[in-house]
Parts: C-alpha cells; structure tokens; sequence
C-alpha cells in the first residue's frame, strides 16, 4: 500500500498523539494496522513472537518518521504477556488509549485430527490475559480508551476443517460483548471485527490455491481483502468517528457474510 494513501488516515481519523498497543505486527493485518497507526501519528508499542520481522516492521516504521517500539510477545506464555504489559507501560509511562488485539493463528484439518491448544491460547486465552492486564491502566486513567479485538467470520457462522479456529474466534466474539457492557461505564468501547478472506501468510500458507480460487469466486466482490482494508477498518474503531459505537462485530469480507 503506498505511502500516500497510509498519510492520508492522519487527517481522516484525529488520532494523532494517541498510544496503541498492537499484536501480530510482523505479517498480515497486525504489520498493516501497525503502519497505519503510525501515519495516523499513533505511539504504537507493537508485540509478535516473530521478533527478526517484527523488529523490521517497527524500524520501517522508524525510518518513515512514525513513533514505534517494538517488544517481544508470546502469547501462549503466560510470562510472556506480562513482561509485554509491564515493559509496554513503563515505556509509555502508562499511557495507553487503544488496545488492537490482533495476533492469531490458524490450521486446517479435520476436528478428530486436531489437537490444537495452540490456537485456542494465541487466539482467545493470550488475548484475555492480555486485556486483563492492560484494563486496569485504561480505567485508572480516566480518558475511556478503546479495545478492538480481531475475530473472523468462521467464528460467526464456522467453517469446515476449521473447529478449533472458528470456536476460538466465537469466544473473542462473545467475550468482546461482555466486556462492552463492563467497561462501558468507563467510557471504554470495544468492537470485534471479522474478516472474511484476507491476502495474508496465515491465509495462503494454510490453503491449497484451488480451494482458495473457489472461495473468492464465493465472494460477491470477487477478491479476497487486502490487509490495509481491514487495518483501516480497526483505525475507524479506534478514531472518533466510532465515539457512540460499542459491543458491535463488524464483518469485513467482502460480502462473503452478510449479517442482519
């Protein structure tokens, strides 16, 4: 995505001086959100278990003039998260508006081949723990704030060869609306959004091109997303723009669902 179209979220979005937490910075939609925050003049303290390219994307970022740092994240280690949490709010020196939960992992194989605890800590349990953490900063500071988690249409209608997947991405759905109602006292809003399929490593890596062919010929709109479509849809969560809108899941998937 070129660099002007990233500026021109600076003006779009009124986010500018603002600190987000970013995870999964090193690939797909977490690297896409990760820039776009930055050329919305975003702080952004971004985590990924992949430290070699998610350490290239902060310093990308670096060089282009954005504001990021980036810290080490393992979110099957419980350890791990909490150093993440600890270092993110000593160098932010608490500061902290939006948290973009966005790291995730996926296989394709039948539900009686699959024994797959890995996906459901990386894609629900990390998270929590995470946002658990993270919380208490959000409330203390008395400003609202914002919590974006990242789910997927399989979490809402499922998806064959993807059991563990989809009930993972249910449960960040369903655990996304619990803490809307929580923390809306706050001022504090949470959303979820669901991308359908999306031009990112995890997508292409797991599928085979002739299923991938016949799933975008499903797509009303023909094509799979582009990982900057749904980065800019976390960046319309995040600005003022979505100031009256909680507890909400919003597919992005180019028609592939359409939800009443």
């Amino acid at each position: 995505m070129s660099d002007a179209i990233e500026l021109s979220w600076k003006q779009a979005t009124e986010l500018a001086g603002r600190t987000a937490v970013v995870t999964g910075c090193a690939s797909g939609i977490g690297r896409a959100a990760a820039r776009q925050f930055a050329a919305a003049g975003v702080r952004v303290y971004a985590g990924d278990i992949n430290q070699r390219e998610g350490s290239a994307v902060i310093e990308q970022i670096r060089a282009c003039g954005g504001h990021a740092e980036f810290i080490a994240l393992d979110l099957t280690q419980g350890d791990s998260i909490d150093a993440f949490v600890d270092e993110v709010k000593r160098r932010s020196s608490g500061e902290l508006d939006i948290i973009a939960s966005i790291a995730g992992i996926d296989r394709i194989e039948p539900f009686l081949k699959n024994t797959r605890d890995k996906i459901i800590n990386v894609n629900y349990l990390g998270p929590v723990r995470m946002i658990h953490r993270f919380l208490p900063t959000l409330i203390e500071r008395g400003k609202g704030g914002r919590i974006i988690t990242i789910s997927s249409d399989a979490g809402r209608v499922g998806s064959t060869g993807e059991t563990f997947y989809s009930g993972s991405k249910g449960a960040v759905i369903s655990f996304t609306k619990a803490l809307a109602r929580e923390t809306a006292r706050y001022g504090i809003k949470c959303n979820c959004i669901a991308p359908g399929p999306t031009d990112t490593p995890l997508f292409t890596v797991q599928m085979e091109e002739k299923l991938r062919d016949a799933l975008v010929k499903a797509i009303p709109l023909r094509r799979m997303a582009n990982p900057v479509e749904i980065a800019n849809t976390i960046l319309f969560f995040a600005s003022p723009a979505a100031d009256y809108i909680t507890g909400q899941v919003l597919s992005v998937s180019g028609g592939l669902t359409m939800h009443g």
